[in-house]
């Protein structure tokens, strides 16, 4: 199973440098989860940058993976990862998602980087 942060999802639909690298991975759906809150990050800065309509463009098209909802166990598992890895909320929610679905965090965000069970890309 594979989760893309948030900025993996930016990439993505930027076609930017590493965006076939998170392509390949998005396109897999049927492997695919997608916590709810790189939805809203993702969401969030569409809606500033490129509109309304663009943005529910790609609220649509991340929801064709497994979208993941946080609960109680997410959420106390995030303040537990948040806490010993330093890990802003939204990165820790992600995280812990990914840990609890035995999935892989597909990342360009340094926060990850060295963490078990993430695959760093680094920016180019």
């Amino acid at each position: 199973m594979n989760v893309i942060d948030s900025s993996g999802w930016l990439e993505y639909f930027a076609a930017g440098p590493n965006g076939e690298i998170f392509h390949k991975k998005i396109a897999e759906k049927n492997k695919l989860l997608v916590p709810v809150i790189t939805i809203y990050e993702v969401f969030k800065k569409m809606l500033s940058e490129r509109g309304e309509a663009v943005a529910l463009e790609v609220a649509a098209h991340m929801r064709l993976g497994k979208v993941i909802d946080v609960d109680t166990t997410i959420a106390l598992a995030a303040a537990h990862y948040s806490g010993q890895f330093k890990l802003p909320m939204a990165d820790a929610l992600i995280y812990a998602t990914a840990r609890l679905n035995k999935a892989i965090v597909w990342t360009q965000d340094e926060h990850f980087q060295g963490l078990e069970g993430v695959e760093f890309i680094p920016k180019k």
